[in-house]
């Protein structure tokens, strides 16, 4: 077992770490920016070592300062979290050579599936269904315009190093097909240093369904079930259940497996999450693969009850996965409201500053993951999440019911939320009944907010 853990993060997942740490009774270290000083992280850990000024390149994305505190605090390993340097490559690799376990998959595993385009290639080898469209980057306009009718419109251009929803462009007509593949090559320039796109059919009113894998180095792997992902805002999650309303025992069984083929045909070990978009015909495709703990992982481990994170650090250590297939089984509903730092009223404009009070729920079957408290002062450096609400229920009536009351317990004042803006989404019809696609924001919540 690791003797002492860094965390390379900030906010709530930086906390969640260090929990998992404590009850593994492993030592755990925080950095921080000069602006995060007086963050609950830096408390909650061991050690606490400075890394930088505010900007994120110059503190948490600053992998050399990153490697020397965790060498002048005699770290053994390093977890990363989730965004930050959870997907680079690079900084695994110098984690390794410098004798420092990284808590995640190898650098090949997150260098194959960060490459859209090769990611894609390597699940039509393993024979994981995947949305027509390029076999590899797309250089030229003239071959985007002869795929593109090929597969017929509408489609998709996709940054190949793209997340986020950066360097993305839906394109209905031909004759919009040039001037968007200019417009994502210069955004996807301007946010990953890499210009290349490919291009894929895009699949109308879809589910956004991702499975969580967890596989040791010795090529064990299960999958826990399905998360639904589909309330989105400009492809950021905003609300995520388990399991998902549309997906049948059957569906689930298939989706599990093909994930797991995948996952395994490219040698994956660690948590991890293979996203799939599912159409109306309940058809599922695969999208991409996140290579760490996704921030919606609190809805698995309410329903299947496993510890995510401490199973990513064990299996970080070559000790064998113990969970075995046929011992996950989903037990009842759970639902998670990302509640951000947000206007949703003003087009959802970050909201910085200083939280005056704050009370968080409580009660059986309600979970808090947050960072924030009295005084805390938010930041406008880094992303707006302050907080996830995550509730189960022993089925999804139920769920709703729960999470209902806790959004009304739950107060956050001196700056805006998207408290209300999720009040507002699970009364509607179209959330009650499941009857819903990752185009909800667009089509139903600004309607309103323009009717009103």
């Amino acid at each position: 077992m690791f003797k002492k853990i860094l965390i390379a993060n900030r906010g709530e997942i930086a906390i969640r770490i260090i929990r998992a740490c404590k009850e593994l009774g492993i030592q755990t270290v925080a950095v921080y920016s000069t602006q995060d000083e007086n963050a609950l992280h830096t408390v909650f850990a061991d050690e606490a070592v400075c890394i930088g000024p505010a900007s994120s390149s110059q503190s948490y994305l600053n992998a050399t300062r990153i490697i020397s505190a965790a060498e002048i605090t005699g770290a053994d390993a390093v977890h990363p979290g989730y965004g930050f340097l959870a997907e680079n490559s690079e900084f695994a690799e110098m984690c390794n050579s410098c004798e420092i376990s990284f808590i995640g998959p190898s650098p090949e595993n997150i260098r194959r599936m960060g490459d859209k385009a090769e990611a894609k290639k390597y699940m039509t080898e393993a024979g994981v269904p995947v949305v027509p469209g390029s076999e590899g980057v797309i250089k030229k306009e003239s071959e985007a315009v002869q795929l593109a009718d090929e597969v017929g419109y509408p489609v998709m251009l996709k940054a190949v190093a793209g997340g986020g929803g950066k360097g993305m462009r839906i394109v209905k007509e031909a004759k919009n097909l040039e001037n968007s593949f200019m417009m994502a090559r210069a955004e996807a320039e301007a946010a990953f240093g890499n210009p290349d796109l490919y291009l894929e059919k895009y699949i109308e009113g879809p589910r956004h369904i991702e499975i969580q894998l967890l596989g040791d180095q010795q090529g064990n792997m299960v999958y826990l079930g399905e998360r639904e992902c589909s309330i989105q805002r400009r492809h950021q999650k905003l609300i995520e259940e388990c399991p998902s309303p549309i997906v049948t025992e059957k569906i689930r069984k298939a989706m599990g497996e093909s994930a797991v083929k995948g996952a395994l045909h490219v040698g994956y070990y660690s948590a991890g999450t293979i996203e799939f978009l599912v159409d109306v015909d309940l058809n599922f495709y695969f999208m991409e693969m996140n290579t760490r703990i996704q921030v919606e992982h609190p809805v698995t481990e309410m329903v299947y009850h496993v510890d995510l994170i401490k199973e990513q650090i064990m299996v970080a250590t070559g000790r064998t996965l113990e969970l075995k297939q046929n011992q996950l089984k989903p037990l009842g509903h759970s639902i998670e409201c990302r509640i951000n730092a947000e206007d949703p009223a003003n087009n959802f404009i970050p909201s910085p500053g200083e939280v005056t009070s704050v009370y968080q729920p409580g009660g059986p079957g309600t979970r808090v993951d947050t960072h924030i408290y009295g005084s805390y002062k938010i930041p406008p450096f880094y992303d707006s999440l302050i907080a996830k609400l995550i509730v189960w229920g022993k089925d999804r009536e139920e769920a709703i019911n729960r999470m209902r009351r806790a959004l009304d317990e739950f107060v956050v004042e001196g700056i805006k939320t998207t408290i209300p803006f999720h009040k507002y989404v699970i009364e509607t019809e179209e959330f009650k009944s499941g009857n819903f696609d990752t185009n909800f924001i667009e089509k139903i919540y600004r309607k309103e907010l323009i009717e009103t």
